[in-house]
């Protein structure tokens, strides 16, 4: 208790992320030194009260209050791929690893439950040590078997779990919880001939498997997420975003040609799971900005950022997102050859499109996709058949060419912003994007921003937070030891070197 209320008067401790020794100030007792399981409890005591963000926030609000963080000027944000604190499991291992999570769970909190509805020795010989692929049968067949004894087992332990004579608080264990949720993604129940139950591994390509961003990976981090990003690389873990400002006026720039460095801070740190995309966040990073009141006049962000509603909504607020839109997925336009959707002339007081070889469209149909507005455009069948160019426009069955339009301004915007991102002054400009590669670098190399210390999304949450705090902190020392209106400072060396010449 008395650990307690020390704690509590500390605003903010000196090494967030590990165990030592801190200084808790006038009048309290000693240095302490603080066990890494205090620490933990700070930790989800911060998350618990939704206080992981305060340091970081004060911080830019500070920076700001001090006129070295500016809203309406430039800023960056790219994303890295962040490793999460447990084993890579397969199904198979997944499967086992669960029942053994369950029982250990339930083996501390209801033992004498748990002995009343398994054979505690039978299952404590298959699930004592760790399940492991490097100890699994050799052969196919083997492995199958004992995927299937590892479904038997979590089904019969799920049904005690669920059973009306079972405590209603067993069924809340986080890993009993869990392992039902790994029970129906890996295993499909039927009858056979004879009437008989029979559990079976469910196989991927037939059956199906839940969706990536709800599929459990591990049953000790249940917001880990398999991704994969391009060709070469997959990873179970999580997605951290950093912002940065990036403004380069003129005499910043002539000072980082003199050697002088260019205070450049972190504005924000965002944290997704593993399996959402990039451009489910630049809503989310844009309004932390606005919060703070560091929204940027110019956001610049690569291709995997964007949609033409992002960047209209963005630019109603102030927020001119510069960052390439991605270009036409049509056959027609990746294959390079025939009429793409920018062959075609539109008339929107008409409602009408008139094709390359001058046919106009039959149809006109405002319709919604996938929560958007869209406009449906068909020609009719029997001016695209007889059509001589009609291998060039489409090879549908039906014969005839259709296209999906955004919204006018939409539309008009996305062709404007594809034909301007084609310049050479647009390349120049955008390659200010380019440096938050560096600052991502120096995350992975001064904090280990890409491997995760803890589990589950709220704790790797605070530990990217501390992490871009220490970051600002480590730019702001060395820009006040290095701006030339300040005196710089002189190494034991040098003022050696000034008393030997003296």
């Amino acid at each position: 208790m008395a650990y307690l209320t020390v704690q509590a008067s500390v605003a903010v401790p000196v090494n967030p992320l590990g165990g030592g020794q801190f200084d808790l100030g006038e009048g309290l007792p000693g240095p302490l030194w603080l066990d890494f399981s205090a620490l933990s409890r700070f930790r989800a005591r911060l998350v618990g009260h939704g206080l992981e963000r305060t340091l970081f926030d004060r911080l830019v609000g500070h920076c700001r209050e001090a006129g070295l963080i500016k809203a309406g000027g430039k800023q960056r944000t790219d994303s890295t791929h962040v490793i999460s604190a447990v084993r890579d499991l397969n199904r198979t291992e997944l499967a086992g690893e669960s029942v053994r999570a369950a029982l250990e769970a339930l083996a501390v909190a209801a033992p004498s439950w748990l002995a009343g509805v398994v054979d505690v020795a039978e299952f404590a010989e298959r699930y004592g040590p760790r399940v492991d692929g490097w100890t699994m049968p050799g052969s196919k067949t083997g492995r199958d078997r004992l995927a299937q004894v590892f479904g038997q087992d979590a089904l019969a332990l799920c049904r005690a779990a669920w059973s009306d004579t079972a405590p209603v608080w067993v069924r809340e264990i986080e890993a009993v919880a869990l392992l039902r949720q790994v029970l129906v993604q890996t295993y499909s129940i039927r009858t056979d001939a004879r009437g008989r139950e029979v559990i079976t591994k469910r196989d991927a390509d037939d059956e199906g498997v839940p969706p990536g961003h709800i599929r459990l990976a591990s049953p000790y981090d249940p917001d880990a997420r398999w991704s994969a990003k391009g060709d070469d690389l997959f990873w179970m873990g999580y997605k951290v975003h950093l912002t940065e400002t990036c403004d380069t006026p003129a005499e910043a720039e002539a000072e980082a040609e003199a050697g002088t460095s260019v205070l450049r801070l972190i504005t924000d740190v965002h944290t997704t799971l593993a399996t959402v995309p990039d451009v489910k966040a630049t809503a989310p990073i844009q309004q932390n900005l606005a919060g703070r009141q560091v929204a940027p006049g110019e956001h610049y962000l690569d291709s995997g950022y964007p949609s033409v509603d992002l960047v209209v909504e963005a630019a109603g607020r102030g927020i001119s997102m510069v960052t390439p839109l991605l270009a036409d997925h049509s056959p027609q336009a990746k294959a390079a050859e025939g009429f793409a959707k920018s062959a075609f002339r539109i008339d929107w007081k008409a409602r009408q499109v008139r094709c390359p070889q001058g046919t106009t469209s039959a149809g006109w149909y405002p319709v919604t996709q996938h929560g958007r507005d869209a406009i449906v455009i068909d020609f009719a069948r029997t001016d695209c058949r007889p059509c001589p160019s009609r291998t060039k426009c489409t090879n549908s069955v039906r014969g005839a060419r259709m296209l999906t339009l955004r919204p006018r301004e939409l539309h008009e915007r996305t062709t404007a912003a594809r034909t301007e991102q084609d310049t050479d002054s647009w390349r120049t400009k955008y390659a200010l994007r380019a440096g938050i590669e560096g600052t991502i670098n120096q995350a992975l190399d001064v904090t280990g921003i890409r491997r995760a210390r803890y589990r589950g999304l709220p704790k790797v949450t605070l530990q990217h937070i501390y992490s871009a705090t220490a970051l600002n902190i480590i730019r702001l020392d060395a820009w006040w030891t290095t701006d030339p209106l300040r005196k710089p400072r002189t190494s034991r060396l040098e003022r050696l070197s000034h008393q030997l010449a003296g």
